[in-house]
C-alpha cells in the first residue's frame, strides 16, 4: 500500500511539474519586431530570405537573454515601421534610427542605443590638404549644402556650431535634397561640403557599381563623429524597453556588441560614441 501511495505521489509531482512548465511556457510573450528590409548592413533580408544585419543580430542575442520574451521579426519599409510601432502593430522597431525630440513624443526610447551611425562631410578631394575636420572646413569657407531643418543632421551641425563659436560652419535650413544633389553641388563648387552618413557615401560613391562612382576620385569623406542609433518602442512597451536595456548592457560589457559590429561593418563603430 505504501508503494502504491508513493507511486501516486511521484506521478502527481511529475504531472504537477509538467503543468508548471507548460504554464511557464504559456507566459512567454511574443514580441513583434519590425526592421527595414534593405538597409545593409544594419537591417536587411539576406539571400536566404532571413532577417539579417547588425541590429537584427544584436536583437537575436538580446532575445537569448530574455526567457520571458520571444522575438518575431517583420522586414518592412521605413514608413510601415514608424507608423506600425506608433499604432501598436509592432511592439518595437529598428532601422538605424537617430533620436529627435519629435520622435521622443511618439515613441519610448530605451536608455541604451543599439549601435551607431557614422556622420561626416563630403568634400572635394583637391581640398583635403586644407580640410580635415569641421573646424578646418569652417576656416576654409564653411559653405555647407543646406540641410532640412527637420533633419537630424541639421541638429548635429547646429550642436557643433554651439560648441564651437569660433569655428562655425554656415548652417542654412533648406529643402530636403537627395544625396546626388549634394555630391553634384560639391563637385561643381557651389558648396564646399555636404553632410553625409559614411555608409551612404560608401554605397553611393565608393562601392563597385555605385550610382555615383564617377565622383570616386573627385570626392572624399571626412568622419566627424558617431551618432547613436536606437530601437523605438510603442509607448505601452516600457517594460519591454527596460528588459532590452538590461540585456544589451550585458552584451556591451561582454564584448558581444563590438564583435558583431566588426563582423558587419569591419570596425567597431560603437567606439566612436565614446
Amino acid at each position: 500500500m505504501k508503494k502504491i501511495i508513493l507511486g501516486i505521489a511521484v506521478i502527481a509531482l511529475t504531472v504537477t511539474g509538467l503543468f508548471a512548465k507548460e504554464a511557464k511556457k504559456g507566459k512567454v510573450q511574443k514580441v513583434r519586431v519590425a526592421h527595414t528590409n534593405y538597409y545593409v548592413p544594419y537591417d536587411f533580408v539576406n539571400d536566404k530570405g532571413e532577417s539579417d544585419g547588425f541590429e537584427v543580430a544584436v536583437l537575436k542575442e538580446i532575445d537569448k537573454l530574455l526567457p520571458d520574451y520571444e522575438f518575431e521579426y517583420y522586414p518592412t519599409s521605413d514608413d510601415d515601421l514608424l507608423i506600425g510601432v506608433l499604432q501598436g502593430k509592432y511592439d518595437f522597431g529598428t532601422k538605424g534610427i537617430w533620436v529627435t525630440e519629435e520622435r521622443r513624443k511618439k515613441y519610448t526610447f530605451p536608455k541604451n542605443p543599439i549601435g551607431a551611425s557614422v556622420i561626416g562631410i563630403v568634400v572635394r578631394t583637391d581640398t583635403t590638404d586644407k580640410i580635415h575636420d569641421l573646424p578646418s572646413f569652417a576656416k576654409y569657407s564653411g559653405k555647407l549644402v543646406p540641410i532640412g531643418a527637420a533633419n537630424a543632421q541639421y541638429t548635429v551641425i547646429d550642436e557643433y556650431n554651439k560648441a564651437n563659436p569660433e569655428a562655425q560652419v554656415k548652417l542654412i535650413a533648406g529643402d530636403q535634397f537627395g544625396a546626388s544633389d549634394g555630391y553634384v553641388w560639391v563637385n561643381e563648387g557651389r558648396y564646399d561640403a555636404f553632410v553625409d552618413i559614411k555608409l551612404s557615401f560608401q554605397n553611393n560613391v565608393l562601392k563597385e557599381g555605385a550610382p555615383y562612382s564617377q565622383y570616386k576620385d573627385k570626392l572624399s569623406y571626412i568622419t566627424y563623429k558617431g551618432i547613436p542609433t536606437w530601437p523605438i518602442f510603442n509607448k505601452k512597451q516600457q517594460k519591454l524597453a527596460d528588459a532590452y536595456d538590461t540585456a544589451i548592457e550585458k552584451l556591451i560589457s561582454d564584448g558581444t556588441v563590438s564583435k558583431l559590429a566588426i563582423e558587419y561593418f569591419g570596425e567597431d563603430i560603437s567606439a566612436l560614441l565614446k
